[in-house]
């Protein structure tokens, strides 16, 4: 049963306030990382869910990965989500890294369409 736009609401308040917090600890634990940001169709949720965490440059990125934090991230929404009663069952799929970098070189820095892009090309 879809959620009512109540529900969709106060939904919107929980992830935001638990994902503000699990960003709030990944800025002083991981070199590069700026923010995070989450999309949401709540006629398909908590399937649509998805999270992108941010960083400077590609090379911050890709170095976070190499150097195994992308399991912190994970672990820090897993628990942000598990904070907002949500059950993600599928969470490697549902967390993305991205850089402010590539951003500005394919998408002019529209973070919008980057994102609604990135959407329509999950699986």
């Amino acid at each position: 049963m879809p959620l009512s736009k109540r529900d969709q609401t106060r939904m919107e308040r929980q992830l935001s306030s638990c994902l503000r917090e699990a960003c709030e600890a990944a800025k002083a634990e991981i070199v590069g990382f700026s923010w995070l940001t989450h999309e949401v169709d709540y006629a398909r949720f908590p399937e649509s869910l998805q999270v992108t965490w941010i960083f400077a440059t590609e090379a911050q990125r890709a170095q976070a990965i190499e150097e195994g934090h992308a399991a912190r991230m994970q672990a820090l929404t897993r628990a942000a989500l598990a904070e907002a009663g949500i059950d993600m069952a599928a969470l490697i799929a549902a967390v993305r890294f991205d850089s402010e970098e590539a951003c500005k070189r394919n998408d002019g820095g529209d973070w919008q369409r980057r994102l609604a892009r990135n959407a329509t090309t999950r699986h």
